[in-house]
């Protein structure tokens, strides 16, 4: 799939989970009002962070897909984890708030009424049919793309459906069984659900900005790609980093010094070419060195070879 086409279609995730946050944001305001659901509140407050999440998410995508300039010689994928660390600070800020919300109207004596739940079942089950329908897209340009902003706005959608669900049985709990205290019960569940996905998407940002490596099975990936291959005798310095949805790898490999450099640069860009193949997130530089090679003595960062 070309570079344009991933792009079209992660930008197509982006506007969507923007236009169904926008929707859900001005639909839950209406709920609200009608009935004074605490639950309802926690999942407004979810939707209006998802509408901000979904924004910076769609403009991060839209940054981190510019080509590389005389400035960001490695292209402007850390955008997606500015965004993304951004974006996890405010989500722990409104659970935090909802989750005091909460608390103070389970200790402050009978809890208000809530009225006309029929609206804010309709409500919510509007919003768990268009989340359903968002995830599902969402699931399909991963998929195509592999892109790790939307995969991110996929999980915290999956997320959504949970509270959603809960909201509606507070309702029914409310209008039925005249148990309000249920509401502040799934409002402190939605809560937590918000706090356990920001913490995830704060640490998933800052390892990649503090320039952590491949996953160790990619890495070994790697290793076993190059140690097999046709024309490498031994590798070394094998080292990755993570940028957005970029694996940037750097790879020394050793051949035979005798062969003419067309028949070294062929090996390495066939090299890259598996790589690639295999990675297609990767960004992959490859440095090629003759066999036997000594380690030069104020070169004390080398690491030993790989070979066969």
């Amino acid at each position: 799939m070309s570079g344009n086409r991933k792009h079209g279609l992660n930008l197509s995730a982006g506007l969507l989970s923007a236009s169904v946050a926008l929707v859900l944001v001005l639909a839950k305001l209406w709920a609200l009002s009608a009935t004074q659901s605490l639950s309802i509140a926690a999942s407004l407050a979810d939707s209006a962070l998802d509408l901000m999440v979904s924004v910076g998410g769609l403009a991060a995508i839209a940054y981190a897909a510019r080509p590389p300039d005389e400035d960001h010689a490695f292209g402007h994928a850390s955008a997606e984890d500015l965004a993304a660390l951004g974006q996890s600070v405010v989500i722990l800020a409104s659970a935090a708030a909802i989750a005091g919300g909460a608390v103070f109207r389970l200790v402050s004596g009978p809890p208000s009424p809530i009225t006309a739940e029929g609206r804010g079942i309709v409500v919510m089950v509007l919003s768990i049919a268009l989340t359903s329908g968002l995830v599902l897209w969402q699931r399909r340009v991963i998929r195509a793309t592999g892109n790790k902003v939307v995969a991110a706005d996929q999980l915290h959608y999956l997320g959504d459906l949970i509270p959603g669900i809960g909201a509606i049985l507070a309702l029914w709990a409310s209008a039925t069984l005249g148990l309000g205290q249920v509401d502040s019960i799934v409002a402190l569940g939605a809560a937590a659900m918000l706090a356990v996905g920001a913490v995830r998407i704060g640490k998933g940002a800052w390892d990649a900005l503090m320039d952590r490596s491949a996953p160790p099975e990619m890495i070994e990936g790697i290793e076993t790609i190059a140690r097999d291959f046709p024309g490498v005798l031994g590798f070394h310095d094998l080292k990755t980093r993570i940028s957005g949805s970029v694996v940037f790898v750097n790879l020394h490999i050793e051949l035979d010094g005798a062969q003419t450099l067309d028949e070294a640069h062929a090996i390495g860009a066939a090299l890259r070419r598996a790589i690639l193949s295999a990675y297609p997130q990767a960004d992959v530089m490859i440095h090629k060195d003759p066999v036997g090679v000594k380690p030069h003595p104020e070169d004390p960062r080398r690491r030993p070879a790989q070979t066969r």
